[in-house]
């Protein structure tokens, strides 16, 4: 991996900071990604420390790496028809978003950062990174740069939303870089996007964001074991259903589920999912929550996940064989990586409109898996670059004129 050098500044030598603006309303997918990205840059700098902002209402629950913190901002809640709420202190959205920006500009300033990381969105959630964006371009030297997972949505749908939101018109005035945390290959996230030549030319596909496991000691005599996890849970109550009436179904269905519900599957859902467990005797076991996931999945003998972008980025940092079950609402983004994933033979995609919906069908699924090749099968020699390509760009912007040095 790349090294970062300590960034000199005109009052004498300062380590670098970095700043990553994780855009967190629900579920975990930005915050992980933000953490793993700030643990793979302090890891390659002693001195270097890193700041992540966000709006998840479980960051305090999670294990930062050293030189790693976090502010929580106030959280919002997506509501039913697609708005949005303040989670929890009784403002309108306009008095939330407002609040947060606030926060936002007084951590740049304070902090100081010399790099900006983006999650995924350019102007912020409603807009409420601009006054900072627009500031940093101005006063200071401080590079901005734009992260995107593989996959954001189907090309029509996320040009209307792109375009209502200002998105594009954002990347293109603040950003000194675009990072893919993915393969040309694979997919384009922009695909759909009128991005003009001067945009393209600050793309870096970085490849895949490689997990590694946590203190992690295997156990040679632990029962072999599938996991069964639907990210943060909100939205995973048919991936949960089905496994169990899958196990249900079939009284020999081996090997065992560890199903992991995550922290935002409603609670009267999981009365009732921990019921049925009960009766299932020990082949199904369930745990709410666990912020070191890279360890339940090396464990395992294969995944069912719903296929977001961490989950994916495990499965494949760990080998393992495992079944997706995407989601298709509000966003297509699980479905198109998991279709292409399965193209390339790194997963199998379980899709009930393909492949019809009921136990059996979850019951062949899991007899399979232990047997199903790994995505190491048709993986690319890049595919897992990730981290030290992130690296190698963060030691481009922030010394230009000095070469890479490679350890």
């Amino acid at each position: 991996m790349g090294s970062v050098e300590a960034l000199k500044t005109p009052g004498g030598a300062r380590a670098p900071r970095v700043l990553l603006y994780s855009h967190d309303t629900f579920g975990l997918g930005h915050l992980r990604r933000s953490r793993t990205i700030a643990g793979a840059l302090t890891a390659a700098d002693s001195g270097l420390s890193a700041l992540i902002l966000t709006g998840s209402p479980v960051a305090g629950r999670f294990t930062f790496p050293d030189r790693v913190d976090h502010i929580r901002l106030p959280g919002v809640t997506k509501l039913e028809d697609g708005s949005y709420a303040s989670e929890a202190l009784g403002l309108d959205i306009d008095e939330t978003t407002a609040l947060r920006a606030g926060l936002i500009r007084t951590a740049v300033e304070k902090f100081e950062p010399d790099l900006v990381i983006v999650d995924k969105e350019p102007n912020g959630f409603r807009g409420e990174l601009e006054e900072t964006l627009q500031w940093l371009r101005d006063k200071t030297g401080t590079k901005v740069v734009l992260g995107l997972r593989d996959v954001l949505d189907e090309g029509e749908t996320l040009a209307e939303e792109w375009e209502r939101k200002g998105a594009l018109d954002a990347m293109l005035k603040y950003y000194d870089d675009i990072w893919v945390y993915g393969l040309k290959n694979i997919y384009n996230p922009l695909h759909g996007l009128d991005v003009p030549k001067s945009a393209q030319k600050l793309m870096h596909w970085t490849g895949y964001l490689r997990r590694e496991t946590w203190d992690y000691t295997p156990n040679p005599d632990e029962e072999p074991y599938i996991l069964v996890t639907p990210g943060g849970g909100g939205d995973g109550e048919k991936l949960v259903d089905q496994v169990l009436r899958a196990y249900e179904a079939d009284p020999k269905l081996a090997p065992k589920a560890q199903i992991i519900y995550g922290p935002f599957l409603s609670g009267d859902t999981r009365v009732q999912f921990e019921e049925r467990v009960a009766k299932l005797e020990g082949r199904v076991v369930s745990l709410g929550f666990n912020s070191k996931m890279e360890n339940l999945i090396a464990g395992a003998a294969g995944v069912i996940a719903m296929g977001g972008y961490n989950t994916f980025c495990e499965i494949l940092s760990f080998d393992k064989p495992a079944v997706i079950m995407p989601r298709k609402r509000p966003r297509l983004e699980q479905y198109i990586r998991a279709a292409r994933a399965e193209q390339l033979q790194l997963v199998r995609m379980l899709d009930p409109d393909r492949d019809g919906w009921g136990a059996s069908v979850m019951v062949d699924a899991i007899r399979a898996l232990p047997d199903q090749s790994p995505p190491s099968v048709g993986r690319f020699p890049d595919l897992l670059d990730g981290l030290p390509s992130i690296v190698e760009r963060v030691n481009a912007l922030l010394h230009p004129n000095r070469k890479q040095v490679a350890e």
